[in-house]
């Protein structure tokens, strides 16, 4: 399993060991031993998986404390553009974002600690989306940045995303008080 950094800290890019032969592949998408070695979470307790047609756009999401969670996401089928923003108010990050490709062909997986914005974009129909969280759903604790942002300026590279209602009336991140 290789760890890459990104630019913001504590959000990292997990490649794990992919093993190919005649059959298939395998490989392990998670193991508790090697994430503490690399002093990442210790515990997941809510497993989440969705299902996307090319262009649906979904997020920007987070959770407030005390439900904040750090996520462990990755694409089991197709392909998706995802991004973390740092809410983070003492981070020298705060505010930034950073993208990452994950696809079923480079089985990359995303780690998005608590206190970050997460969201991604659907490149191909059928993407089937996986991700690991450590603190359970609670729907009064949810919070959303607006996935078009002006002060973000994310570059999805869509001009017109298939969203929720949900995600078209989301803040501005001008109008955001972070509780991170």
């Amino acid at each position: 399993m290789e760890i890459i950094k990104t630019k913001i800290e504590g959000l990292l890019i997990v490649k794990p060991q992919v093993f190919h032969d005649d059959r298939g592949y395998f490989f392990e998408s998670f193991n508790l031993d090697k994430f503490k070695d690399f002093g990442l979470v210790s515990e997941f307790v809510q497993d989440n998986e969705s299902k996307s047609q090319k262009n649906v756009l979904r997020g920007l999401h987070f959770q407030k404390p005390p439900f904040a969670q750090g996520k462990l996401v990755r694409v089991i089928k197709g392909s998706v553009l995802d991004v973390a923003v740092d809410l983070r108010t003492k981070s020298p990050t705060f505010g930034q974002w950073e993208s990452v490709l994950l696809s079923e062909e480079n089985k990359s997986m995303y780690w998005i600690p608590a206190g970050f914005a997460h969201g991604f974009l659907t490149l191909e129909n059928d993407t089937i989306f996986s991700y690991k969280c450590t603190n359970v759903y609670n729907k009064e604790s949810e919070g959303s940045i607006l996935w078009n942002d002006s002060d973000l300026i994310i570059d999805w590279n869509v001009e017109n995303p298939i969203l929720s209602g949900k995600d078209m009336e989301s803040p501005e991140f001008k109008d955001f008080v972070s509780p991170f």
